[in-house]
């Protein structure tokens, strides 16, 4: 984690301009999640419109239907469009490396209380954040909301810390009750993210990855696969997706850097009995006394 950023002015002020962007593309991107709509269309008007803005994508906008939870990110040249779904909408933001992340749940299927398990556990934990607590007191505020509607917490998925250039950094903040924890500190910049269903509570991996990282840095041999790291340098340790990379033999590529040990892929996330999920999610700073939420 990062020292303490109240110490600097410059960092604070650079993880809540993060956060202010983020505002402005998850309300308009929310809007326009309707039934017939492009998933497309709306992935890269995030990835745009956070860039007209002053920022950069910490990571792909993440647009996860149904049983999916997460990791879900368009195809290049992809038809898909919103039908009945209930959809996951997970945007990150970075000015600098400084990371904002935030996700909205859009239901267009029905399932009103679904979604409000997410948000209600999501304000449960905030709540709760200020220094002293631990991370487990906040694991079990969210597991108490959620399953108070019927439904259960994803219990192998987590919040999770913030720091420069790093998207998932310590402390793990757990979705269900847990023994001890890391107790929270002023300054720690964290993400909340709830995550309810109407399934077993747990998540595999999905079969496919548009989404990647680069892990290890390692020279390689092959002029094509050279090519496609040194695209993916320009986003240093942040995912990225293979929309974002152009070449001929990418998927080649990809699978060269992978085995190599250089580039690590996100699978889709699924809900092991296909149960329906919803997510909400919020950046805070903690505080002397409390938490700043910068993307609320």
């Amino acid at each position: 984690m990062t020292d303490n950023v109240y110490n600097r002015e410059d960092i604070l002020e650079k993880y809540r301009e993060a956060g202010r962007i983020l505002k402005i593309v998850r309300t308009e991107a929310a809007d326009m999640v309707r039934i017939g709509n492009s998933l497309l269309e709306v992935a890269e008007f995030v990835e745009k419109k956070t860039i007209e803005l002053g920022g950069r994508p910490a990571f792909p906008c993440n647009i996860s239907r149904n049983q999916e939870a997460a990791h879900a990110t368009p195809k290049a040249g992809d038809k898909d469009v919103f039908a009945k779904d209930i959809v996951k909408l997970d945007i990150g933001v970075h000015v600098d490396g400084y990371i904002a992340d935030s996700a909205v749940t859009v239901d267009l299927s029905g399932n009103s209380d679904l979604v409000k398990a997410s948000e209600e556990a999501l304000a449960a934990a905030i709540d709760l954040m200020k220094p002293g607590v631990s991370t487990g007191e906040v694991g079990a505020a969210i597991e108490e909301s959620i399953r108070s509607y019927g439904l259960s917490p994803i219990m192998n998925l987590s919040g999770h810390g913030l720091s420069q250039y790093e998207a998932h950094d310590d402390p793990s903040v757990p979705n269900k009750r847990v023994e001890g924890g890391v107790v929270l500190k002023e300054g720690d910049v964290l993400a909340i993210e709830p995550f309810a269903t109407n399934g077993t509570g747990l998540v595999h991996d999905g079969s496919w990855s548009e989404i990647f990282s680069i892990i290890k840095k390692k020279p390689v041999r092959m002029p094509a696969v050279r090519n496609v790291l040194k695209q993916a340098e320009e986003y240093r340790e942040l995912p990225f997706a293979k929309r974002w990379l152009d070449s001929d033999k990418l998927e080649f590529s990809l699978i060269q850097l992978e085995k190599a040990g250089v580039f690590h892929s996100y699978p889709v996330l699924i809900e092991s009995a296909g149960g329906l999920v919803s997510q909400a999610e919020h950046t805070v700073i903690i505080t002397r006394d409390g938490c700043e939420v910068t993307t609320k």
